[in-house]
């Protein structure tokens, strides 16, 4: 009698757990929902207190009127669409670029006996103590001396290097079993084949994990494209949004930021809904 009764408590939903949830929905959901709402509302509805809270009539062409043309004077001529389009290209690039570099670096640093092999692990991993804030001066003087500036390449060469990758991948190689190193010593695989046939099959989860979290970084830079793009048909979806708020006292359409907002909310969240499965296993899997 005692077994079944505690049995139907564990089976009863825990309430509060579910309001805490649903609280914890309700605060984050909340801007978000309010943005979409500005964005299909005049300015003059957005300006006015208490600011409505269900969608207007105006979405359509607050939407169609960004992705076409863009923001106000200083954007016009910029689309939306373009900005979003530079944003994915320099979101994959680094994404791609730091993954394989990372793959490639712990793969020799573990599977190859150089000499001081931990001594250049080491270098690479002090180098999480530059960001790339600190380094931005002399990183912008090469880039500028290699006349990269407004390029894809200058956006994105700079950033693809990642140390936090190359530790990850240098402490999921570590686990291989020697065992399966010496199966593909046997088998007469090399270097190589046994890189893409054992390693890389291996590593997907933590490739997938990665991905989501460097392609996010990649969207969401700011400092970098500002310094590095003049010409607005460069200009990131992040740089656009900023410069659509009128800093010197005229008017901004908010209306069309917060659409701008919006989409820009939704490559990210596309790629961590997509990859969301091994996005989980590769954080929280350690032994494959």
């Amino acid at each position: 009698m005692a077994d079944s009764t505690a049995r139907s408590h564990l089976d009863r939903p825990d309430i509060l757990a579910h309001v805490i949830i649903w609280i914890g929905i309700a605060i984050t959901a909340f801007p978000i929902w309010v943005a979409f709402v500005a964005s299909t509302v005049s300015n003059q509805s957005i300006a006015q207190a208490p600011m409505p809270l269900l969608p207007g009539s105006l979405g359509w062409q607050v939407y169609s009127d960004v992705l076409g043309v863009g923001g106000n004077n200083r954007t016009v001529g910029t689309p939306v669409a373009l900005m979003m389009w530079n944003s994915f290209v320099m979101a994959m690039i680094i994404a791609v670029g730091k993954i394989v570099i990372s793959l490639m670096s712990a793969y020799a640093i573990v599977f190859f006996r150089v000499p001081f092999r931990n001594v250049l692990f080491w270098m690479i991993f002090v180098t999480l103590m530059l960001p790339v804030e600190v380094r931005i001066i002399p990183t912008l003087k090469v880039v500028t001396d290699l006349g990269m500036l407004n390029t894809m390449a200058g956006l994105t060469i700079p950033l693809i290097a990642s140390a936090t990758a190359t530790l990850l991948f240098r402490q999921f190689f570590l686990t291989i079993p020697d065992e399966l190193v010496e199966a593909a010593k046997m088998d007469n695989a090399g270097p190589v084949k046994f890189f893409f046939d054992v390693v890389i099959p291996l590593s997907t989860t933590t490739i997938a994990a990665l991905f989501v979290i460097l392609f996010i970084y990649g969207w969401n830079q700011y400092l970098w494209p500002l310094l590095i793009t003049t010409d607005q048909s460069m200009t990131t979806i992040v740089i656009g949004i900023t410069k659509m708020i009128d800093t010197s006292g005229g008017p901004t359409d908010w209306n069309r930021v917060m659409a701008t907002a919006i989409l820009t909310l939704l490559p990210p969240v596309m790629v961590v809904v997509l990859l969301q499965k091994w996005f989980v296993k590769g954080l929280v899997e350690t032994e494959k």
